[in-house]
């Protein structure tokens, strides 16, 4: 089958060279728009992408540089299949669908809006083509395309892998799905996301959220070094477990209610959690300096700063969102359940290690000292920059009117909640922490 494909590609490339253009440079973004519908026995892929972005071929011109479209239409089918059909997958409950026919081909104009909807997609891919005497740069031409796979029945499950990211540096591709019951469902993705379900199931879109969380997690380092700062003065895994604990709770609060548009969705609100979870670094850092670490403050400092860093979690998740489907809950909790377990990871690697260097490298006061001055420079060095960027926007405050008036009460219904939630926090942690003592 490779060896086909090459063949083709070469036919395809000796034919489009009839015209003396050069070949295309890479294009810097590229935008692919694409719609996925069942139905009945078989299912259709509608495609468009810029022209532009075939760029190793030359394609027929007359008069100014302009597109022959009459010579170019022949030639279109091997494009769509050489080019499109060959980097996408689509499965059935798992299975990849046998490779499709090309239905329809067609340049249409860049300014050409048709593709808004799947209906107005069809007609026009399926249409009268572009007039033969249109003067159309091939820089400014589209190149839309319908497939149709042949399938069982349109009740399957459906998923799509997309390989298309060769078409230019960058390449965003907006797709929709119509099921053939439910509403519309719409995902934007840059690249190659993998595997994505058009309509998950439940267990499905929790496997990719628990998988999520768990590698955010390592990959975070802000959130890595607060963890640090939690673990340095215990190193015992039992009490830290809770402080832990208290930590995701804290920031499955907030980032639950970012998910289900409660958090503010102002242009300065994202920097300004990036501050804070910066200044929740240093505190902890500092803290462990001047050595006020206690099981029962931290679980309240654990709680507190887990609200903000949950927010900064629901920054990371905006995008990725949309592959829940229709369990965004269920994604939710999954997410955390992720983030959960990598910390735990995370406790059961750094403890062992914290405890080797106390006992062979350095003493346990002074390395803490140490270790907690390094952690407080970088996370004032973050801040600073951080505070720099959020100085660039201009804080507003809301209208004096009942819709302004609404959002004030909502933000200090919020600041009330989140106080009764830190003091809540802080009477456990001290009775937990004092009945310990007790024993």
């Amino acid at each position: 089958m490779i060896h086909d494909l090459t063949i083709r590609l070469i036919a395809l490339a000796a034919a489009f060279s009839v015209a003396t253009a050069a070949a295309h440079d890479i294009p810097a973004d590229v935008t692919v728009q694409a719609f996925v519908k069942p139905e009945g026995r078989r299912l259709q892929l509608l495609v468009r992408v810029p022209l532009r972005a075939m760029r190793d071929v030359d394609f027929p011109l007359r008069g100014a540089g302009y597109l022959d479209t009459g010579r170019l239409a022949p030639l279109l089918p091997d494009a769509a299949t050489v080019w499109i059909a060959g980097f996408v997958t689509i499965e059935r409950d798992g299975m990849p669908l046998a490779k499709p026919r090309v239905a329809a081909t067609r340049i249409s104009l860049e300014s050409d809006r048709s593709f808004v909807s799947f209906d107005r997609a069809l007609a026009h891919v399926t249409g009268p083509p572009l007039a033969s005497d249109a003067d159309v740069a091939p820089g400014q031409a589209m190149f839309d395309v319908l497939f149709e796979y042949s399938i069982q029945n349109d009740r399957a499950r459906f998923a799509l892998r997309s390989g298309l990211q060769h078409l230019a540096a960058r390449v965003v591709t907006v797709l929709r799905f119509v099921p053939p019951r439910g509403a519309v469902r719409a995902y934007e993705f840059t690249g190659n996301p993998g595997l994505v379900p058009l309509d998950p199931r439940w267990y499905q879109a929790a496997l990719r959220f628990v998988r999520l969380g768990f590698f955010h997690i390592l990959d975070g380092t802000d959130h890595l070094l607060f963890l640090m700062c939690l673990v340095i003065p215990f190193r015992r895994f039992r009490p830290l477990l809770g402080v832990v604990t208290a930590f995701t709770a804290a920031h499955s609060v907030t980032l639950i209610g970012s998910a289900f548009g409660l958090a503010p969705d102002a242009l300065w609100f994202q920097p300004l959690i990036e501050v804070l979870i910066a200044v929740s670094i240093v505190w902890m850092a500092l803290e462990n300096i001047v050595g006020g670490a206690a099981v029962g403050r931290r679980w309240r400092m654990a709680f507190g700063f887990g609200l903000v860093h949950g927010f900064g979690f629901s920054f990371a998740l905006r995008e990725t969102l949309q592959f829940a489907g229709s369990h965004l809950l269920t994604s939710l909790v999954a997410f955390n359940a992720g983030v959960e377990l990598g910390q735990i990871l995370v406790l059961a690697l750094l403890i062992p290690a914290l405890n080797l260097i106390f006992r062979f490298v350095v003493e346990e006061r002074m390395g803490t000292i140490i270790l907690s001055a390094l952690v407080a420079h970088t996370g004032w060095h973050w801040m600073t920059e951080r505070f720099d960027r959020l100085r660039q926007f201009r804080f507003e405050w809301p209208d004096r009117d009942a819709a302004g008036l609404l959002a004030s009460v909502e933000w200090l219904l919020a600041g009330v909640v989140v106080a009764s939630m830190m003091w809540a926090a802080g009477q456990i942690g001290g009775r937990i922490g004092r009945s310990r003592e007790a024993r």
